[in-house]
């Protein structure tokens, strides 16, 4: 209060015009050397006005997400899709290989069955000529 009733005496006993503006301006300068920031704050419209322009970009910046995420739904449906048919030609491709190893090991054991039974049938004879000759070689001892 006391720095108003100051300006005020200060204005009513000013002689002339020049002196009022002179008093005024001297109180202008104070008041900026008290509130140096004075300049810098913000009034209610400026804040409002801030506050429109953050909603507005982050409606923007919402809008393009929206779409980011759409493309990047779209592309990771496009990946599921190729990734199912490469598995699908994978599944295929084991199961091509899986008939020709069944087929390649029946022909193993076909040959281990074929090989068996000529052994069989080298083996007998030769038992039975082994035994021949012991027992030729016994009497003869």
């Amino acid at each position: 209060m006391t720095s108003s009733v100051a300006l005020y005496e200060a204005l009513t006993s000013a002689p002339d015009e020049r002196a009022r503006a002179r008093v005024i301006a001297e109180a202008f300068e104070r008041l900026e050397e008290r509130y140096p920031h004075l300049p810098e704050l913000a009034t209610q419209g400026h804040v409002r006005e801030s506050e429109l322009r953050l909603q507005k970009e982050i409606e923007r910046v919402r809008a393009e997400l929206k779409l980011d995420i759409e493309q990047i739904r779209a592309e990771i449906e496009q990946v599921r899709a190729e990734l199912k048919l490469d598995i699908e030609q994978v599944r295929g491709a084991l199961r091509e290989t899986e008939l020709r190893l069944l087929k390649e090991i029946e022909q193993v054991r076909g040959e281990v069955a074929r090989t068996k039974v000529d052994l069989l049938k080298w083996i007998v004879p030769l038992m039975f000529a082994q035994v021949a000759a012991i027992a030729a070689l016994v009497k003869l001892l």
